[in-house]
């Protein structure tokens, strides 16, 4: 999540860009070709230290020092081990003035989802529930229950159409039999689907194997279950679902795996097994709570102590009325 901005020696500005998608050329050099001739004696103003190793598109950096730029104001150091500095002393070495960390807070916090990737190894995790005021998240175990309206069902498709990956529990799935799909806003890159199973209870039959056409399906399960139940996971495999087999049932595993498969952001949508799962391994970087204005009562099913442990470790936290309901969204490391 990159910006670039090029200012002239009069102020004005000559030149923008951004990142626009994983592959496409990065923000500096868009700006510097919409820039041209007046790059020279220039300053460009980045979110993010210009590159200077080849990855997808060749390295930025000479191409800013080449354009004539004499000054750079870099808002954060790129935490990639193949940049982490290099970036800034090849301008340096060739002249140009940098400054570094001018709104460097905000740059962190654009790009939080890449640098829990590159520094973590693994997804910027969301936990994201829908609970009733009691805490509750269901009217009984086993039993499926609607909880919010129009408003707020539009907002968790909104957060579907720009991740990489949405990810439930088995007893969610076997549940609810959800297609964990983006409807409504556009989507232009495949979104994974991950089903954290560790006994592999999920049915080839399951509705999310209906949408392959929206991207893949994992299905991370026990090697032990694995290894057991052949027949299940070629049945799975048939329906089109790629089975991942974990060394132990460590979710912390599992989420790594999935950094490694490129995925950098991850929402776990449910159910109370999985975030307590997530949770307590310290994996969960933000929560997105949306509450229903109602009261399921005793026999309901709470939601990791009905959560108030969890909104206490929260911090950044801020609020919004979607219709009925109500939206709580809060950080967690940094504070935990």
């Amino acid at each position: 999540m990159v910006g670039a901005v090029i200012v002239a020696p009069s102020g004005e500005v000559v030149g923008e860009g951004h990142h626009e998608r994983a592959g496409g050329e990065h923000a500096e050099i868009r700006a510097l070709a919409q820039a041209g001739p007046r790059a020279r004696g220039a300053t460009l103003y980045c979110t993010l230290e210009p590159c200077c190793h080849r990855g997808r598109t060749g390295p930025c950096a000479p191409r800013v020092a080449e354009a004539g730029i004499v000054r750079a104001v870099v808002a954060m150091v790129d935490p990639n081990p193949r940049v982490r500095g290099g970036g800034l002393a090849h301008l340096r070495a060739r002249g140009v003035a940098v400054e570094v960390g001018v709104r460097g807070e905000q740059a962190e916090r654009l790009n939080e989802a890449f640098v829990t990737r590159v520094m973590r190894g693994r997804p910027f995790v969301t936990m994201k529930i829908a609970a009733s005021l009691d805490g509750r998240i269901a009217a009984q175990r086993g039993a499926p229950t609607s909880l919010t309206a129009g408003e707020a069902r539009r907002a968790v498709h909104e957060e579907r159409a720009v991740v990489d990956a949405v990810g439930v529990g088995s007893t969610t799935l076997l549940v609810d039999d959800p297609v964990l799909t983006a409807r409504g806003p556009a989507r232009h890159l495949p979104l994974a689907r991950v089903v954290f199973d560790r006994r592999l209870r999920t049915p080839p039959t399951a509705r999310v194997l209906e949408t392959l056409g929206d991207g893949p399906v994992l299905v991370v399960a026990g090697a032990q279950a694995v290894a057991e139940r052949p027949e299940d996971v070629r049945r799975l495999e048939g329906a089109g679902a790629e089975v991942v087999a974990l060394d132990g049932d460590d979710i912390g595993e599992a989420v790594r795996r999935l950094g490694a498969r490129g995925i950098t952001t991850l929402v776990l949508e449910g159910g109370t097994v999985i975030h307590r799962a997530a949770w307590e391994a310290g994996v969960v970087d933000r929560v997105r709570i949306f509450i229903a204005p109602t009261v399921l009562g005793a026999e309901g099913v709470a939601w990791l102590g009905g959560g108030a442990a969890v909104l206490a470790d929260l911090t950044a936290m801020h609020a919004r009325t979607l219709g009925p309901d109500v939206e709580i969204v809060g950080d967690v490391h940094g504070n935990r």
